[in-house]
């Protein structure tokens, strides 16, 4: 059983020895474990400090290209060099990381395939009672959203097995957090939540400029990401509240028709004729949203089983040439 820890990183020279420090080296039930980091365009010496400190691999991205594209990247290189288990982190030690066994334990007992770390929000003090709030609300949505009972969807302290990771898409650039809970819950995916502790914060979050920036793209992430697995109901919400208010308006004018005092209410009927029709377009446009959905879900599978072959491919390739190798071993801090 094989087990890498990834750490997302852009520009975290300061900070990273320290999470890289306190990371297990060895757990109960794992056999083996190694270390990779995402370089997400650093332009400081985050990738001399990683490969200083001797981390397994380095995924380098040339150029800054968001969370969720580095978590994506950091995915596919765990899978290609064999990870049975995949432990996501930060590189500001914000979680501690003595409770990488407790998220992986489920996973090894077979009794889950992904683990999200639950802080304790309400006792966490350099929150402000506002972000504490909206923590609480976005979770709220996303439990919804997803229909699973995770407490606290924002954290990045994860662990995914090898098949569910090998399930996983991210299609927006802002986080992975949020649309990987909702894809989950809405596939069917195992997923449990565990207590964690955290440590005390090293430097300030750098996800978000300001607290409506972060509410906002959230909240824009949730419905995208609900849009795209539940597009029927979505749209069918949307037109029957225009639909209902072109029907409100028609009556409307239907009483001072009644009346005999219609001619004066024409643009009225218009109106109501006019969101009548959208509403009903927008309807047809769930249905349309809805066969996509179908076929998107078809897709899914087939990638799965593409990532699967390819992956496994190179896990074989990679076991057949270390049976190779007379002595030595491969150098740390490789690049992907």
């Amino acid at each position: 059983m094989k087990l890498i820890i990834q750490i997302p990183c852009y520009n975290e020279a300061e900070t990273l020895e320290i999470a890289l420090n306190d990371l297990p080296k060895q757990i109960e039930g794992i056999d083996e474990i190694e270390y990779l980091i995402i370089n997400d365009g650093s332009k400081d010496n985050t990738v001399e400090v990683a490969r200083n400190w001797g981390v397994n691999y380095v995924v380098d991205l040339k150029r800054n290209k968001g969370l969720a594209k580095g978590f994506m990247a950091g995915l596919d290189a765990c899978l290609r060099n064999g990870a049975d288990i995949i432990v996501n982190t930060d590189a500001d030690n914000q979680y501690c990381a003595d409770d990488i066994e407790k998220i992986v334990r489920p996973i090894l007992e077979g009794k889950t395939d992904i683990v999200i770390g639950a802080r304790p929000v309400d006792d966490t003090e350099h929150w402000s009672p506002l972000k504490k709030k909206l923590q609480h609300f976005g979770s709220w949505v996303v439990r919804k959203a997803s229909r699973s009972d995770i407490p606290d969807a924002p954290s990045g302290f994860r662990a995914y097995s090898r098949e569910a990771a090998m399930r996983l898409n991210v299609v927006n650039e802002y986080t992975y957090t949020l649309e990987t809970i909702v894809q989950a819950g809405r596939s069917k995916i195992a997923m449990e939540s565990v207590p964690i502790r955290t440590n005390a914060e090293l430097r300030p979050s750098r996800l978000f400029s300001s607290m409506f920036g972060y509410v906002k793209k959230s909240m824009l992430t949730i419905l995208r990401a609900f849009m795209m697995y539940r597009p029927l109901m979505v749209f069918s919400i949307i037109g029957s509240i225009i639909f209902a208010l072109g029907l409100a308006i028609g009556i409307r004018f239907l009483v001072y028709f009644i009346g005999g005092s219609g001619a004066g209410h024409m643009q009225s009927l218009i109106l109501a004729s006019t969101l009548m029709l959208l509403g009903f377009q927008t309807f047809i446009v769930g249905l349309l949203a809805d066969i996509i959905s179908a076929n998107r879900k078809i897709l899914e599978d087939v990638q799965y089983h593409v990532r699967k072959l390819d992956f496994d491919k190179d896990v074989e390739k990679k076991n057949e040439m270390k049976d190779m190798e007379k002595e030595g071993k491969p150098e740390s801090g490789k690049e992907m």
